[in-house]
């Protein structure tokens, strides 16, 4: 269930009513990043880990993060609900200049927003849903969790299209990840997690987990 209000440039307001300028960079470019914090019992998840990967994106694209940690905090709880699990999605872009160029605009007010939707959990648990398996055709970049996620949406949209609810995806021989959901395996009765170090993990059995 989506939530009636989001936030958008420091205010509150009715989903309905956000609105932003044809000329933002995210709308012509997808220049900008997002993030995606669960939100259990109405209490968001490791929250600290999640706006690092935040602020890794942002140099990464050469953005300064617009706000602290704690005012990312003090910004997202309003949206939540209690008791109940959610998901929240927030995206900063490099926000809407005079004209469209390719160069970063100079004095330009980055455009924030947050927004949040109920998790559903999965109707058969026990067995699972169905996947694909596809060659990841993203960018290299795939640790930057840039906003221009078309190569995700066609991957995503060619499961659907064959009967299934994910497209796992493969460069050569490795397992990177789902067009829309993080990996993790369980092998020999041991989870496994992608490293750190790398995006990608070769994995056997899979779980999918919406991202």
């Amino acid at each position: 269930m989506q939530n009636d209000t989001v936030y958008l440039n420091g205010q509150y307001l009715p989903l309905s009513e956000a609105k932003i300028s044809v000329m933002d960079r995210g709308f012509l470019f997808g220049d900008g990043v997002y993030e995606v914090i669960p939100a259990y019992s109405g209490k968001l998840f490791r929250l600290d880990n999640h706006l690092e990967r935040l602020d890794n994106s942002l140099k990464s694209i050469r953005l300064q993060n617009p706000h602290t940690h704690e005012q990312w905090r003090n910004l997202l709880n309003p949206l939540l609900k209690e008791g109940v699990d959610q998901s929240v999605y927030l995206q900063v872009t490099r926000g809407a200049a005079p004209k469209r160029d390719h160069a970063f605009p100079e004095q330009v007010s980055q455009t924030v927003f947050a927004m949040v939707t109920g998790i559903t959990p999965y109707s058969d648990p026990e067995n699972g849903v169905k996947a694909i398996s596809m060659e990841d055709s993203r960018w290299k970049l795939c640790d930057t969790k840039a906003i221009t996620l078309l190569a995700n949406v066609l991957l995503r949209q060619a499961a659907v299209e064959n009967g299934c609810a994910e497209a796992i995806l493969f460069k050569n021989d490795t397992l990177t990840e789902g067009a829309a959901s993080n990996v993790f395996a369980v092998i020999d009765g041991v989870l496994m997690t992608p490293p750190k170090a790398l995006p990608f993990c070769p994995v056997l059995r899979v779980m999918s987990f919406w991202n």
